[in-house]
């Protein structure tokens, strides 16, 4: 299928070059404050769980569904650890970095066995062992101190955030977007 490029209107550039300025002024505030960011994305996500809990209960009460007292359980389960890890979110974020460094060693290892007995050879097999060796490392330092776990996600989440808003700005800069060429049939 073709493609033909079109103007994007005014407005909608303007929208998207503001919103790529204020994720890039974010991104950069992520940056400069990494265990923090990552703080309020555990907040933010504990937030969202809450209502996800909610929803499960109205559902459970109020539609004909089965498993209507499991699907309320499971909403006030969900409801309590998201209450506990919005009224304690330091201790979430130890948990969630613990689990983040114990998967770090997991896939490490993982990368190691398979560079040593998979059927890769040359840069590939010194590869895997040498991601996999660094991947331990990174997830032993993030268990022994998980204020630099934090800080590590927070940096992994505010570089992705700086990545995105750079391309919604130069998508609003260059002002095309994609149509389907409807000139060509199938």
């Amino acid at each position: 299928m073709k493609s033909s490029m079109e103007k994007s209107p005014g407005w909608l550039r303007g929208v998207q070059i503001g919103l790529g300025i204020i994720t890039v002024i974010l991104a950069i505030y992520a940056l400069a404050f990494p265990a923090v960011t990552f703080l309020a994305v555990i907040v933010i996500l504990a937030i969202i769980l809450f209502i996800v809990g909610i929803e499960k209960i109205i559902t459970g009460i109020f539609l004909p569904v089965k498993g209507r007292w499991a699907t309320i359980g499971f909403g006030i389960l969900v409801l309590i650890f998201a209450g506990l890890a919005i009224s304690f979110p330091e201790a979430t974020a130890l948990v969630v970095t613990v689990f983040v460094g114990i998967g770090l060693i997991f896939n490490g290892c993982a990368r190691i066995v398979e560079g040593i007995s998979g059927k890769h050879s040359g840069w590939a097999k010194f590869f895997l062992i040498g991601v996999g060796i660094l991947s331990i490392i990174i997830g032993a330092v993030v268990l022994v101190s998980p204020l630099f776990g934090a800080v590590f996600i927070g940096i992994i989440i505010a570089i992705g955030l700086l990545i995105t808003g750079i391309q919604m700005i130069a998508v609003g800069i260059a002002g095309r977007k994609m149509l389907p060429d409807s000139s060509v049939t199938t």
